[in-house]
């Protein structure tokens, strides 16, 4: 009797964990999706995300907005942990989730507003051009890592589909989705002619190398140092081996090309074997990304959403009630003149979780 209410109680406590992770539906991409192929992926947050937040550093009105907010340095865990939960909604999030998050992140870079004291020009972090960058940034990044440290390039088919899909994800910022360049000869164009924008200041600098060291960032304090200075010792270099010389320069964090093709040849077989185990992808995630974790629960544990739907974002709005894009938010929330971050602030947390209430 004992065994059997045992056993009737894990089958009880399983059915409850799982429906509890249970996502409602398949957000705007779904199973089918190039981008669940390679975001979910171990080198997409382990590797591609960190490479991503380290090079935006290097456009100088995003990284005057970042030394004046004082949160990437302030509160590094937090400010990673939630712009990984955020690009994760988008891609992995169910539907009515990611236009909440969207929402949110409209209103918390309403007040990264300000002058760059270098060059003199107005930043604001709901500037389409400089959310394009940002976007843009994180899903080459995303890519290129997982073509150098995963199973290697994409067919030409997918790899339309991904920008294609790309594009689709820019809608749920304020980034005009016609700007997203749509093959790799675009993506390419785009930041060949982005890069005269792009200064390795004094501050960039700074900010380039203290992103680049992932212990800083990315590995909670509660592990042991020497533990924390291992894992850095290997990720970050993996990481500084996919930037271009020119970059590498500019950021202030040289590396050989014997170290490059030493890490490279290292981190290989190390994510591919981690992808043989959802446990152990889940683990790293909820390691890294406290906040992300539940977002790719039901991906890596294969557990069906509640509607296997998958919606544009014309059906969603219209279905959940969300009458505005993030463009018409952003003008809504720049006439409310909000006041823009002081430095080094310690304003309460905006979760993407209470979007639909705030």
């Amino acid at each position: 009797m004992r065994r059997t209410t045992a056993l009737t109680d894990r089958l009880r406590r399983g059915r409850h964990a799982k429906k509890s992770a249970q996502a409602q539906d398949w957000g705007f991409f779904g199973p089918d999706s190039v981008s669940w192929k390679v975001w979910s992926y171990p080198t997409s947050f382990w590797l591609g995300f960190s490479r991503a937040v380290t090079i935006e550093e290097l456009d100088p009105l995003l990284v005057a907005s970042v030394q004046e907010s004082g949160q990437v340095k302030q509160r590094t865990p937090l400010r990673y942990d939630r712009t990984l939960q955020y690009f994760a909604t988008v891609i992995f999030g169910d539907a009515q989730s990611v236009l909440k998050a969207s929402e949110i992140l409209v209103k918390v870079h309403s007040r990264a507003i300000g002058t760059d004291p270098v060059t003199g020009k107005r930043y604001d972090a709901n500037d389409p051009e400089s959310q394009l960058w940002i976007h843009l940034t994180a899903w080459h990044s995303i890519l290129y890592t997982y073509e150098r440290f995963g199973p290697g390039k994409l067919s030409a088919e997918d790899e339309a589909r991904y920008w294609q899909e790309c594009a689709l994800a820019a809608e749920f910022q304020t980034i005009d989705p016609d700007r997203v360049p749509r093959s790799r000869e675009g993506i390419r164009q785009y930041f060949e002619d982005y890069r005269p924008q792009l200064v390795g200041s004094e501050l960039a600098r700074d900010m380039f190398q203290f992103l680049a060291n992932m212990e800083l960032h990315s590995i909670p304090h509660s592990v042991p140092y020497a533990i924390r200075w291992t894992i850095n010792a290997f990720m970050s270099r993996a990481v500084i081996s996919t930037f271009p010389r020119w970059m590498r320069d500019l950021g202030g964090t040289p590396q050989s090309r014997v170290t490059d093709a030493v890490i490279t040849a290292a981190t290989k077989p190390v994510v591919r074997v981690a992808n043989w185990s959802p446990r152990v992808k889940l683990a790293v995630i909820g390691f890294l990304s406290p906040r992300t974790r539940p977002v790719l629960t039901p991906v890596f544990r294969d557990i069906d959403p509640v509607e296997k739907v998958v919606y544009t974002p014309a059906e969603a709005r219209g279905k959940f009630g969300f009458d505005t894009i993030p463009a018409q938010w952003a003008a809504l929330t720049a006439k409310t003149k909000a006041k823009a971050y002081e430095h080094n602030h310690h304003d309460p947390v905006l979760e993407f979780a209470d979007a639909q209430a705030s």
